[in-house]
């Protein structure tokens, strides 16, 4: 997909503050001279296009009582597809990547409790037979990152 002008100001405008307001896309819409529907269909038309690859809120899990954890297993390359099916199958598995490492596995757990990180991992080992290594956040360092598109 080849990016245009207005989408590259709208993928910009995302990056920011929504409005907080019953109709948030209607009102980037105005700042951008586009309609409601053309914010909306354009941001999925990127979205589908791999443009780009998530759009939604950021939470403060631990303010609402919750917790997140970087997780980390090694896991054998010949299992690895089914090692990453079985994990994504949690629905407290935010994300899931490979690496190039002995710990070739990496995922983030999100629970509802701080006691739910233990119990998840305890979980996972379970389904897989595979060891989780969890890293707990020690200390939290906000970048503010943002693309400029």
């Amino acid at each position: 997909m080849m990016l245009d002008d207005t989408d590259r100001a709208l993928i910009n405008r995302l990056q920011d503050d929504l409005p907080l307001s019953s109709r948030p896309f209607a009102a980037v819409g105005a700042e951008l001279g586009l309609s409601e529907t053309e914010v909306i269909e354009r941001t999925k038309a990127m979205k589908d296009a791999g443009a780009i690859t998530r759009f939604g809120p950021f939470f403060d899990v631990a303010a609402m009582g919750g917790a997140f954890c970087l997780c980390a297993m090694e896991v054998p390359t010949d299992r690895f597809e089914e090692v990453m099916t079985e994990v994504n199958d949690f629905p407290e598995v935010a994300h899931n990547y490979e690496r190039d490492h002995a710990l070739n596995m990496w995922f983030v757990l999100a629970t509802e409790t701080p006691e739910g990180i233990a119990d998840t991992a305890a979980r996972i080992e379970r389904k897989t037979g595979l060891q989780v290594l969890c890293f707990p956040k020690l200390q939290e360092f906000f970048i503010g990152f943002r693309v400029n598109a």
